[in-house]
């Protein structure tokens, strides 16, 4: 393809990117001056593409509304990460409803490549595995997605029917602040208004969202993502664990992100470390990786377990040779 019907057809890819492009924007992606972008410009108004040009300070071009988009028109590198996108998208969580769109989305995306590349991307995908297997998360529906994502733009108060963990249906009034996507599962973080209270909520939980009248500001504070993770290390749980570690922030992070504890400092050297937990089992062998003196303020179960937890060690290293004993069961 000559060099200045490619930057005509890169032109409009640009202007269908949406917005206002400035002449002097247009002309530095397409490596012309302002005069050549004019007359590209032209030629695409010959092709009855309808480019309107904008003026005052911040003028330019841009496509005129309801212009409908040709054909997409793929880069080889372009058309690679699209379809990495789509196959990493079915581990993502989102895609279990939508997985039979997400595999036809993908294979006309792969009929339409070179044969030399999609040859290498068979060959990558033949070489890629994944820790985690597709559709272990049920997904949000994809209208309720589009309609918080739309609250949360605009700022816009939003009516939700929730289902909480325990199968309670509720309607809930909510701020939302932003939407986050974290270990496989979606989340809306915002304020609840008829509890006067910051909550998160599952995507595929809600089952109806309806855009409500008024708007609403956001506070200042964490962004959403740190506030969907601190929500994880201070929710309502059967136990809170308070422990003390001579200990860095940064050791301790390793062993317990954010998700899990809050971390405080306590005296000189020493951290605090809240914990609520469901259950407590897991608790003693991530105390042992620490590698650090640390106290149990509570609750008292965590004491007797990390204490059969030593006991069980000890016996295990006092062992010298071959046994046929069978070791025993945690908790025995």
């Amino acid at each position: 393809m000559p060099r200045p019907a490619a930057r005509v057809l890169t032109l409009l890819e640009l202007l269908q990117s949406g917005g206002t492009r400035t002449v002097a924007e247009l002309a530095g992606r397409l490596g012309v001056d302002g005069r050549t972008v004019r007359r590209y410009v032209e030629q695409l108004i010959d092709l009855d593409v309808p480019v309107e040009s904008v003026r005052g300070r911040y003028g330019g071009y841009r496509l005129g509304p309801g212009y409908r988009v040709p054909p997409l028109m793929f880069g080889d590198e372009e058309a690679l990460a699209v379809l990495l996108g789509l196959v990493a998208g079915r581990r993502a969580g989102l895609t279990t409803a939508q997985r039979t769109a997400n595999e036809t989305a993908a294979a006309k995306v792969r009929r339409v490549l070179p044969r030399h590349l999609a040859r290498r991307l068979d060959i990558l995908l033949e070489s890629l595995s994944f820790t985690e297997q597709p559709g272990d998360f049920a997904s949000p529906d994809a209208g309720v997605l589009l309609t918080l994502a739309d609250a949360v733009h605009h700022r816009r108060p939003v009516s939700v029917r929730y289902t909480d963990r325990e199968g309670r249906r509720s309607d809930r009034s909510l701020h939302p602040y932003g939407i986050v996507a974290h270990a496989g599962r979606w989340y809306v973080t915002g304020r609840d208004a008829d509890r006067n209270e910051d909550r998160t909520f599952r995507l595929d939980r809600i089952a109806d969202a309806r855009t409500l009248p008024g708007s609403f500001e956001v506070p200042e504070g964490p962004d959403p993502a740190a506030r969907v993770v601190t929500g994880f290390a201070t929710a309502a749980y059967r136990y809170e664990v308070t422990l003390r570690v001579r200990a860095t922030f940064e050791h301790l992070r390793t062993h317990l992100p954010a998700t899990v504890a809050t971390l405080t400092d306590d005296q000189p050297g020493w951290q605090r470390v809240e914990i609520h937990a469901e259950h407590l089992g897991w608790l003693p062998p991530t105390l042992a990786a620490l590698d650090r003196p640390f106290v149990i303020d509570g609750p008292p179960e965590l004491r007797t377990l990390t204490r059969d937890f030593a006991t069980r060690l000890t016996a295990y290293a006092r062992r010298t040779g071959p046994t046929t004993a069978t070791a025993p069961e945690p908790g025995t």
